[in-house]
């Protein structure tokens, strides 16, 4: 049995968790959901300790996860910051979220039985009767929660994961508002014409729907994010 090396390299090995560095991991990425540190500051960890209530050990834990889940970046020397803002990364997420979530359409359609669109509709209610006025909180997660939904139908595990970490860094990287680029109404039209493509199992108009719903909501957040980029510099200019 071949045995383990004693070192590993920074870049890939993944740190472990303990109960204290999840509470943290799980308390700074509050902070990150809520904007409280955003992209590009220093990240003051033993001030983040001081506002968890806990060591600044297991908070340096919690930053080593976030580094390898792309969130927080670490400078030699200078300490750790939350990852830079990437208008190429919000591109290439956005299209990546469009092949994984289309290509799981046909399995599941394939495994669609009562039960899942018993869920996947209350999914969808869900989103519908978010608060509105906390649309950036409850009705992102709701959305999130539906997409989600949706390609847990297909029991394609590994796709289910991957599209659960491009979520991690579109919500807790880049800033709600800045995704919420379209009217409330149109993104709750689209979803309901995602449903009934489903339930309808209707695999040819379900991927339409879908590929349309991600490609254009992938354009508005390009276009509102690109503005905000040229009005910023002028304003720095």
């Amino acid at each position: 049995m071949p045995t383990r090396t004693k070192k590993k390299s920074k870049q890939l090995a993944e740190p472990s968790i303990s109960d204290h560095t999840h509470e943290a991991y799980i308390g700074i990425r509050r902070m990150l959901f809520h904007k409280e540190v955003v992209s590009g500051q220093k990240i003051a960890y033993r001030d983040l300790a001081k506002r968890l209530g806990m060591s600044p050990t297991p908070v340096v834990h919690a930053l080593k996860w976030l580094e390898f889940q792309g969130l927080v970046q670490h400078m030699p020397n200078r300490g750790y910051y939350i990852a830079p803002f990437s208008l190429e990364e919000v591109r290439e997420i956005y299209d990546f979220r469009e092949t994984i979530e289309v290509a799981l359409l046909p399995e599941t359609i394939k495994r669609l039985d009562d039960e899942g669109i018993k869920r996947l509709r209350a999914a969808l209610e869900a989103h519908l009767s978010a608060a509105r006025e906390t649309y950036l909180n409850e009705r992102l997660l709701k959305d999130m929660e539906f997409h989600l939904t949706l390609a847990s139908l297909s029991k394609q595990h590994i796709h289910q994961q991957t599209l659960r970490n491009l979520f991690d860094l579109l919500y807790l990287k880049y800033r709600g508002s800045d995704l919420s680029a379209r009217p409330m109404d149109t993104v709750d039209y689209e979803h309901k014409k995602i449903f009934e493509a489903v339930a309808s199992r209707d695999l040819q108009m379900a991927q339409n729907v879908l590929s349309q719903h991600l490609s254009d909501v992938k354009n508005k957040v390009l276009t509102r994010l690109e503005r905000m980029i040229k009005d910023k510099e002028m304003y720095e200019f």
